[in-house]
């Protein structure tokens, strides 16, 4: 870009989505760091070329009261960096309900923080095989696209599962600001931005933009940009990035796409899995058959406070034990969504004496510590986060203040290299995916490297 200062500044609801988020940015040629605390002067004077700062949040799970507490502080410190554009990433399956990871609550919070007349949303990101047209969201699995309601995982989501893929109707059970669209048909038409003059009033509207493919993509992105006014709140996917980069480039703002290094082999990674996406179970099944040390966390024993100590020495122990043979461990505690744990996950959680939210943390933090024990005991240093809520435990667990892009490894999980104050730590290559992300040989491709 040839003008100085930060370009955007967003908050990841989950940590996987955070680093999808600067991913993009980062093979557009934007330099970011993703924080996972909130962003300091000191921390970022550490960092002076940076254009993009994410600061990873977890409230993709939490209540609208949990919001009403914490993202009004988080919002306000990445304002006062003074970027153009304030985001609230989310999923590109907008993962979210009234009762849990509200997003039209988290917009309600944010737009009182940018001045500007809009809240943009950009969802669809072809890059990720996510589709908006007529403000319904598709996504493609093995080929094949789905209505979001009628999608074999998002449809039966343990949490939040989607009912209802026009998100003009999902969204406005979240909020009650008005919500307009820009739709496909008026995107390619020319006087796009006439459209949305026509929705604008002083009620800060929430306006959808379809994006179908590279053109509706690189169009948003540009009306984004150019009526960003005084500054815009938006709730959008990684789409937003895509769309800004897509813009940028067809400008000659940032130079032809660079892309990102290819990352090297390494003889032994150590994974975690908390996702019970039928994309993950598949990549579990891969490893199993391909040499990987995987071993299931006996869920009852691990939410037990009499036993999950012991459960986790256990398992922790068994993969230092691969490691030291030199096989590769992975620890998991689903094997997709009709896993019998996932079943009888409520019951579980009963038996435990815990909320089914409470019980869904545990399992993460027990992943974390899980993973803490085993960098401590051996020499493992590129590791494995699968699930959204697992990867924003074990990472905040493990002393890391900030990560950035080290590699290219699967769409929307990078390698990331961790910047930390314990030598420990610092340097530690990490990769958090979501659940529905990557290939099924995904942990294999981690080992030995993007092709």
């Amino acid at each position: 870009m040839t003008d100085d200062g930060l370009l955007l500044a967003y908050y990841g609801d989950d940590f996987t989505g955070s680093t999808d988020a600067m991913e993009a940015m980062t093979a557009a040629g934007v330099p970011t760091l993703l924080c996972l605390q909130t962003p300091t002067p000191e921390l970022l004077a550490r960092f002076p070329g940076v254009r993009c700062v994410g600061l990873a949040g977890s409230s993709r799970g939490r209540s609208p009261q949990w919001m009403d507490d914490e993202l009004p502080r988080a919002f306000a410190s990445l304002a006062a960096l003074g970027a153009p554009i304030l985001q609230y990433k989310v999923c590109s399956t907008f993962d979210s309900s009234p009762q849990t990871g509200s997003i039209g609550r988290a917009i309600d919070i944010g737009v009182t923080h940018m001045r500007g007349a809009w809240s943009p949303m950009i969802v669809g990101a072809p890059r990720l095989k996510r589709y908006q047209a007529f403000g319904n969201l598709f996504a493609a699995v093995d080929g094949a696209g789905y209505r979001l309601d009628r999608h074999p995982t998002m449809s039966r989501h343990p949490v939040t599962p989607m009912h209802e893929a026009d998100l003009r109707v999902h969204l406005g059970r979240q909020t009650q600001r008005r919500i307009g669209l820009i739709d496909f048909v008026q995107s390619r038409s020319g006087d796009v931005r006439e459209r949305l003059d026509s929705l604008l009033n002083d009620d800060t509207p929430v306006v959808l933009i379809d994006v179908l493919d590279d053109e509706t993509l690189a169009a948003a992105g540009k009306l984004v940009w150019e009526a960003r006014g005084e500054g815009v709140f938006t709730a959008s996917s990684s789409g937003l990035q895509y769309a800004l980069a897509a813009h940028w480039r067809a400008c000659g703002l940032v130079p032809p796409t660079p892309g990102l290094a290819a990352a090297r082999a390494v003889d032994v990674i150590a994974a975690v899995s908390g996702s019970c996406s039928p994309v993950t179970a598949q990549q579990i099944r891969w490893a199993r058959e391909n040499g990987f040390c995987v071993e299931r966390l006996d869920l009852r024993r691990a939410l037990d406070a009499q036993s999950r100590e012991e459960e986790i020495e256990r398992v922790a122990g068994i993969a230092a034990e691969a490691v030291r043979a030199g096989r590769s461990p992975l620890i998991f505690s689903a094997e997709g969504p009709d896993d019998p744990d996932v079943l009888a996950f409520d019951d579980i959680a009963a038996n435990a004496q815990l909320s089914r939210a409470e019980a869904a943390r545990r399992v993460g933090e027990t992943l974390a510590d899980v993973m803490r024990r085993l960098l401590d005991r051996t020499p493992v240093r590129r590791v494995v986060v699968a699930g959204g809520d697992s990867s924003g435990e074990v990472a905040s667990r493990l002393g890391i203040a900030a990560l950035s892009v080290a590699a290219g490894m699967a769409p929307g999980a990078p390698l990331c290299r961790a910047w930390s104050d314990d030598p420990a730590r610092d340097g530690l290559e990490i990769v958090l995916k979501g659940g529905q992300i990557g290939g099924v040989s995904f942990f294999g491709t981690v080992r030995d490297g993007a092709p």
